[in-house]
């Protein structure tokens, strides 16, 4: 019997992104849980990495192509602003020691900003690109094979 290579099936890009939403959601649930300063260095150097890759795919590929479909002027510029206080909070905490309350209050506020973020994404931003002429299958490939390359990077 021929060996037949199966063509690979991509998610749709809102529901790849809404995956990593909830990934990231338990992970900040597991630190608030941990007592472990080992386990929440561990959680948190996983947290910025999910999060850094999940905004450099929104930013490279799905935001400009939402843009460009919606002719927004507000949502992903806001969107894309709000990536970047994220990459100043992460640039806090990332390799460092959980070393007592600060740390984790900057966790918390991350958490409450990742929060806030997810709910406009996906209650605003992804109603809305899913009703334009955008291929959410084609972009959920263009988003799988740049987060690979991403992560196997980091």
């Amino acid at each position: 019997m021929p060996t037949t290579k199966a063509t690979p099936v991509h998610k749709e890009a809102t529901a790849m992104l809404r995956a990593d939403h909830k990934l990231v959601s338990e992970l900040f649930e597991q630190y608030e849980k941990s007592r472990s300063p080992a386990k929440k260095k561990e959680l948190v150097a996983q947290i910025c990495k999910e999060l850094t890759v999940h905004a450099q795919v929104e930013e490279e590929i799905f935001y400009p192509a939402v843009k460009a479909a919606l002719k927004d002027h507000e949502l992903i510029p806001e969107a894309s602003v709000e990536h970047a206080t994220l990459k100043d909070l992460i640039a806090q905490v990332e390799g460092l020691e959980p070393d007592g309350e600060m740390f984790d209050a900057k966790i918390k506020v991350m958490s409450e900003y990742v929060k806030h973020h997810v709910k406009e994404e996906q209650n605003e931003i992804f109603p809305k690109a899913r009703a334009t002429r955008l291929d959410m299958t084609e972009l959920g490939a263009q988003i799988s094979a740049r987060k690979q390359e991403l992560m196997a990077a980091a």
